[in-house]
């Protein structure tokens, strides 16, 4: 009996790493991709640079896509999505929606690489002011100006003489309910801090943080360096509002807790370093293979920090962001644990119907 194709649901970088991983150890792999294209986050929110190398994002996106697209063991399936499942492990029965229709298909494992979404700074608050001030922006609205080549002030069109970032937006938020870091937010502020100045010299920018969570050679790599060599103010404090000054900037009020007194700074420009929620797609895979969640919705995995990828269904694995905050390294990097779990289930239901 020959092994089953695995399906990948998912074709962000995790889910390309781990069909690669696939391809290359020589096991058939289905990639379903609710996008009409790979590259998942990245791609769809504009990304101009990855956080910590600064290299393009696009083009990153698409050398990983170049390695699987046209490989014989891999059938990508763009514009689809999977709508039911039954079955066990080494025998799953799919159903996926395409443009073509209906379709079921036997795969012997899954993996789910379904990614996260943007926390709306607008949806629990409106402290911030993101939906009433055109210059309150996202990491991710400021990524799409960057990925332009130039910052502008929305309201204005002129580069911003002062620009702020305010941390932990959507997390380490207990009221909200989001009490987990986010891991990539204070790094992705570096690298556009960086950015910023260097395509607005004139422009002075600020930090304000609860404490800045930058591990591994994120210290060295964009921190530091974005001090040191490209003078970012980094302010220990809490913003609480934004408001409107008569002459139409932005008022950042808050608390300067290193110094333990109230703050009153105007800027031109505000980025909301906002952080990671559960995909729809990820609930909603979660629902169709009846799989356990999290008490934040992400997917719950069992083996704690010596396994991160399997499941509560055996014979599906999870990856990436998919099961909670992840940058890119750890995002690939469980993607190929979830592509070697997931040939063992294959290999062994193969093993046992030849006996």
């Amino acid at each position: 009996m020959s092994e089953r194709p695995i399906l990948v649901v998912g074709g962000g970088p995790a889910g390309m790493e781990a069909t690669r991983g696939l391809a290359a150890a020589g096991y058939r792999a289905v990639l379903v991709e609710k996008r009409d294209e790979l590259g998942g986050t990245p791609v769809s929110g504009s990304y101009a640079a990855l956080t910590p190398d600064f290299r393009d994002a696009g083009e990153a996106m698409a050398e990983m896509a170049a390695t699987i697209q046209g490989d014989p063991l891999v059938d990508i399936r763009t514009g689809s999505r999977v709508t039911d499942a039954s079955g066990q492990a080494g025998a799953f029965a799919v159903t996926v929606e395409g443009p073509g229709g209906s379709e079921q298909l036997e795969v012997g494992a899954v993996i789910l690489a379904t990614g996260f979404q943007h926390f709306d700074p607008g949806r629990e608050t409106q402290q911030y002011g993101y939906y009433e001030y055109d210059d309150v922006l996202t990491l991710v609205d400021l990524e799409r100006m960057l990925k332009t080549g130039q910052v502008l002030v929305p309201s204005t069109g002129k580069p911003p003489e002062r620009l702020c970032f305010i941390q932990c937006v959507g997390s380490r938020d207990r009221q909200i309910g989001n009490e987990y870091c986010s891991k990539v937010c204070c790094g992705v502020a570096a690298k556009e801090s960086i950015e910023v100045r260097k395509l607005v010299p004139d422009c002075r920018v600020f930090v304000f943080y609860i404490d800045m969570r930058m591990y591994g050679y994120w210290e060295p790599q964009i921190y530091w360096v974005s001090q040191e060599q490209h003078h970012v103010n980094y302010i220990k404090g809490i913003a609480t509002q934004i408001t409107r000054t008569k002459d139409g900037r932005l008022l950042v009020r808050g608390e300067d807790t290193t110094m333990g007194r109230p703050m009153e700074v105007p800027m031109d420009m505000v980025v909301l370093s906002v952080g990671m929620e559960p995909s729809p797609g990820t609930i909603e895979m979660a629902g169709v293979f009846g799989l356990a969640l999290n008490k934040y919705r992400f997917i719950d995995t069992l083996g704690g920090a010596l396994d991160t990828v399997t499941t509560s269904v055996p014979g599906i694995f999870a990856c990436g962001a998919a099961t909670g905050p992840a940058d890119l390294e750890d995002s690939v990097s469980s993607a190929a644990a979830a592509a070697m779990k997931a040939i063992g289930v294959v290999r062994r239901a193969a093993l046992a119907g030849s006996t």
